[in-house]
């Protein structure tokens, strides 16, 4: 199991950076999800999510012992949130993870998305995995531009992968190649 940091919080300008609660921050992952479903591209789903789900989807991420991280305000109000989980069930990607950046709309531009890839970076390599990737829409230039500046690189495009809003969208994929493990195992 992935073992959180001792050290839970880091401190980003006029952000805390901390895993999120279930109970306490659920409403607003939903309201920032379901905002970026209706509005974006960033996401491959059409319908909103209900509230019971995204608290199912958080529970699951704590069971699994999987990061989700939020950056949160001096007044605690959600900025944003981040994660990664399995990139593929078969045991040998163990060490692969697809990590998911999502900010509300009021607080882009701020630093908040950077600061929650560094923290999910940091939480990778300390729990030993050796790749991240992300899955972007090809037209989403701030998200590429945010994991370029974290050294991914381009590693292929799906194109016509989803259909949303009438179009094809294309599926870029980013990775970033990490020193750890130290001493990776089969098995």
């Amino acid at each position: 199991m992935a073992r959180q940091p001792a050290m839970q919080h880091t401190m980003h300008h006029s952000m805390d950076i901390r895993s999120c609660e279930t109970d306490q921050d659920s409403e607003a992952i939903q309201a920032i999800l379901n905002h970026v479903i209706q509005t974006s591209t960033a996401l491959y789903d059409y319908e909103p999510r209900p509230l019971a789900q995204v608290m199912a989807w958080a529970e699951q991420k704590q069971a699994s012992g999987l990061p989700l991280r939020g950056a949160f305000d001096v007044n605690d109000r959600l900025l944003g949130f981040a994660t990664y989980g399995s990139f593929r069930p078969q045991p040998a990607y163990k060490y692969t993870v697809e990590l998911s950046i999502y900010v509300d709309e009021a607080a882009r531009g701020q630093g908040v998305a950077s600061a929650l890839m560094q923290d999910l970076i940091d939480l990778a390599e300390l729990n030993q995995r050796h790749v991240m990737v992300g899955c972007i829409d090809a037209n989403n230039e701030a998200s590429i531009v945010l994991h370029r500046k974290f050294d991914f690189n381009h590693c292929g495009t799906v194109k016509q992968a989803g259909f949303k809003f009438d179009r094809w969208l294309d599926a870029a994929f980013y990775q970033k190649i990490l020193s750890t493990p130290e001493t990776p195992i089969d098995g």
